[in-house]
């Protein structure tokens, strides 16, 4: 929340008031590509569109209609809109076929995604493709598998068994994905 708050504080709003004192209002999605560095939060870049796996956190737990709310930004009217949230934190680990970054393997086949999604696991595709009734790799990052839980432990916990159930040799990804905000529950900071 700390964090959250100085992001907020010393980039977006002034970014977003700048915006507005050069005539051009800001209404919509702004996507902010972040590091957090020893010294704070740096920008690396604005999109005005949402980013795969932060979209994907928001939407499992939204419970309003994101259309409604949209349609609401571009009217100037979010800010008298009542937005519910689950209680629940979400996590998600993307998945990427190895090359990653650089050029990607294509067309290795991944089972076991209805075994993954049985407790509860949403899985996204970015980068599949079906070849011969197999589902294949097509892309560097192929799945975002995404847990709910009633703490980041949980729900890092839980996307992590998904992945187990997985079975794709030729794919990979961060084991580390969370690991801050578990660090700081299990210390309480």
């Amino acid at each position: 929340p700390e964090m959250t708050e100085r992001t907020m504080r010393e980039i977006i709003e002034p970014t977003v008031r700048g915006m507005a004192n050069l005539g051009a209002p800001f209404a919509g999605i702004l996507f902010a590509g972040l590091m957090i560095t020893e010294s704070g939060p740096k920008l690396i870049e604005y999109n005005t569109r949402f980013g795969d796996p932060e979209c994907q956190v928001l939407m499992m737990r939204l419970k309003d209609d994101l259309l409604v709310l949209l349609n609401a930004a571009v009217d100037g009217q979010l800010a008298h809109m009542s937005i519910r949230w689950s209680d629940e934190t979400a996590l998600t680990v993307v998945m990427a076929a190895r090359g990653y970054p650089g050029t990607p393997e294509k067309g290795s086949v991944i089972r076991g995604l209805d075994e993954a999604e049985r407790d509860g696991a949403q899985i996204f595709h970015a980068g599949t493709a079906i070849n011969g009734g197999a589902l294949v790799a097509n892309g560097g990052r192929v799945l975002n598998v995404t847990a709910l839980g009633k703490s980041v432990g949980e729900a890092q916990a839980k996307a992590y068994a998904a992945i187990g159930h997985i079975d794709w040799p030729q794919g990979f990804y961060r084991h580390d994905i969370g690991w801050q905000a578990v660090a700081r529950e299990k210390t309480g900071a």
